[in-house]
């Protein structure tokens, strides 16, 4: 399968999908993000993306949380899945796949995180990253899914993968942003005072400002099968 990646196109989300991280009182306001915090992003996540392609095509299946079998909950991130289409196989193999990301043996393995998930511009606890995806009925990481980017029915361009989320959460743990069609939105744009990157399922990523994005258009993207008609200009605030 070849992923073909487009240029980040410059557009924007309305304020009740977005929030900028509250600062911290006495904290000093960070000067605006430059182009090339914004590109560091942006290639961060067309890795991740090209790392789930390589999953993909190699296990036939999208990458999704390790879910244990008796409590039917979730354990352990799809991103450890990722670590050895990241060059990071050595690191993959010192998790237990069947143990929780807090257990004895992997919790020591947060403060390996891979550079392509740390945070950029702003500094948080060791071991966290803003790159997450969605979790609920119909999205890309819907728990327990298992199905393959061809078939997604929507179409690979229409479907949001990854977001930079409006808070951190420890990598390793499968801490996804719930999604209800609803209820408003979780909070976006922590990296760049609400403006956030998005990388759909194609491999795609664009820039979106955080004040014109339809917020129904955008949960439209959320969904992977759901038949909606996508106003993507609209969703992206073009």
């Amino acid at each position: 399968m070849r992923v073909v990646f487009t240029a980040g196109v410059l557009v924007a989300v309305a304020v009740l999908a977005v929030a900028a991280p509250v600062p911290k009182p006495g904290a000093a306001k960070l000067p605006p993000p430059t182009e090339k915090q914004l590109d560091q992003s942006k290639n961060n996540l067309k890795q991740i993306l090209m790392a789930v392609h390589s999953y993909n095509d190699t296990i036939g299946v999208v990458p999704n949380n390790v879910v244990d079998p008796k409590t039917k909950k979730p354990t352990l991130s799809w991103r450890v899945h990722l670590l050895p289409y990241l060059e990071e196989d050595n690191l993959y193999r010192k998790f237990k796949l069947d143990e929780p990301w807090d257990s004895k043996t992997n919790k020591p393995l947060i403060d390996k995180m891979p550079k392509v998930f740390a945070p950029i511009r702003v500094t948080v606890q060791p071991g966290e990253t803003f790159y997450r995806g969605f979790t609920g009925p119909d999205t890309v990481f819907e728990a327990g899914a298992r199905y393959g980017i061809a078939t997604i029915p929507d179409g690979t361009s229409n479907t949001v993968g990854v977001v930079e989320a409006g808070e951190p959460c420890i990598w390793t743990k499968p801490d996804d942003l719930p999604f209800d069609p609803k209820k408003p939105l979780p909070k976006l744009g922590g990296l760049f005072d609400g403006d956030f990157h998005v990388a759909l399922m194609d491999g795609s990523v664009h820039r979106v400002n955080g004040k014109k994005m339809s917020v129904d258009e955008f949960k439209k993207m959320l969904h992977r099968s759901s038949g909606l008609v996508r106003d993507t200009r609209a969703a992206f605030g073009e």
